[in-house]
């Protein structure tokens, strides 16, 4: 949830994908259309005013594909799985205002997300796509947000938590959940493995008339989630964006045998000064290396940020905002942040510490994300490993799991480190 709120935050543009959109599941009387424009959607002007204020100047990729199912007449249930950042909140807010009456003001429309931020957020883009859709009103069933007993709803669109929405609807009877006519499911796959999410959301949808339009989002279309939609959607059409495939064949690795922390930095200092860096991650295993770092790293001039776990999900985001605008050249992390930042500059990504489970065992998935942040789009780039002697073994490790080879270098060799640039 955190990760997908984080995303949320920090996409000023859609993630293009160069997979395609594949159909796994459709009702051969219902014929499937793409469309290459938002004018050739039965879009009301208001919306396509609202779409163009917030950026969007083509459908994405999954929009495309899901944005005529979603607005078809007679409405269509649809599970939608893509990657995040692809433009899939703004699609199902576009169907959830699409099928909204002003006139009436009574809740039509349920959508249900896993976390408070992350039903805020949705809602945010609710009231930005919706800017000018006079009199279609927006409210938040999210902890803190109290209603009376006995009174009515009179907002069209309702976003909530699963538990706060069930006390809405069931307890203090709010809404007449018989005049729903869209169900909005947001993050599938973080409902499924948090704790009474799940549940809850089926009791939810289990209220709703026969005729409810189903939309069913998710990260990820695994075995539970495809179980989890089954239970709670009837004939659906399935569309689902390949995950883009993190691959290390255009990025150059090296490791250096280090003996101690200030030799690791040492060993930084000479890479800074032999090749040029545009932007560099440097990932630390403790959040106690990354503070010590960045205190080094400061003292000799460097703009420095730093990414842990400790700060709130906001902040993380402005971090990452002002090193993706070139305000610090060096974003220090745990891994936190190995997934999910895509900052086109990065041309360096050093692994301070390599990742390690519990075990001691290399995390070849960490280890793949984390220098997957270089060489992004297709582009060359290279990842540096600080490796203590006990742990060249793990070198090894890696080299054979991902069929790939990570050359040592010598950390005080300068000419072989200026010989990388070419």
């Amino acid at each position: 949830a955190e990760t997908s709120l984080l995303n949320k935050l920090i996409r000023t543009s859609l993630v293009e994908s160069s997979h395609h959109v594949e159909i796994l599941q459709q009702d051969p009387s219902s014929p499937l259309f793409s469309v290459k424009t938002f004018e050739e959607l039965p879009l009301k002007n208001e919306l396509l005013q609202g779409i163009y204020i917030m950026g969007f100047n083509r459908p994405s990729k999954i929009q495309e594909t899901a944005l005529p199912i979603m607005l078809a007449y007679p409405p269509q249930n649809l599970i939608a799985q893509s990657q995040s950042g692809t433009g899939k909140t703004a699609a199902f807010v576009l169907a959830m205002l699409s099928r909204v009456n002003a006139a009436e003001k009574y809740p039509q429309c349920l959508c249900l997300a896993p976390t408070y931020e992350l039903a805020l957020q949705i809602g945010h883009v609710i009231e930005n796509i919706g800017q000018f859709c006079a009199d279609v009103k927006v409210t938040y069933a999210v902890r803190g947000n109290q209603v009376p007993q006995g009174s009515m709803l009179k907002e069209q669109i309702v976003i909530g938590t699963p538990g706060t929405m069930l006390d809405w609807c069931f307890k203090r009877r709010v809404m007449d959940m018989r005049k729903v006519t869209v169900f909005v499911l947001d993050e599938a796959d973080i409902m499924i493995n948090t704790q009474g999410l799940s549940c809850q959301s089926v009791r939810i949808q289990r209220a709703l008339p026969k005729g409810c339009q189903m939309l069913l989002f998710s990260a990820t279309f695994k075995e539970t989630v495809r179980a989890f939609a089954t239970q709670i959607i009837s004939n659906p059409i399935v569309i689902k964006l390949r995950e883009e495939e993190l691959t290390l064949s255009n990025i150059r690795q090296y490791f250096f045998v280090c003996r101690s922390q200030e030799e690791k930095y040492r060993a930084l200092c000479n890479i800074y000064g032999s090749i040029t860096v545009g932007q560099a991650m440097i990932f630390c295993q403790t959040r106690k290396s990354a503070d010590w770092l960045s205190v080094e790293m400061s003292q000799d001039g460097h703009q420095v940020a730093i990414l842990t776990a400790e700060l709130t999900v906001a902040q993380r985001a402005n971090v990452i905002q002002r090193f993706r605008d070139g305000k610090e050249k060096v974003l220090i992390a745990t891994n936190v942040c190995a997934r999910g930042i895509d900052v086109q500059q990065v041309t360096i990504v050093v692994n301070f510490n390599l990742p390690t489970d519990q075990k001691r065992q290399p995390d070849f998935e960490t280890y793949l994300h984390r220098i997957g942040r270089t060489g992004r789009f297709g582009k060359r780039g290279i990842a540096f490993s600080m490796v203590e002697n006990q742990n060249v073994g793990l070198v090894q490790m890696i080299e054979e799991h991902f069929q790939t080879k990570i050359k040592q270098l010598d950390p005080d060799d300068m000419d072989e480190l200026e010989r990388l640039e070419n």
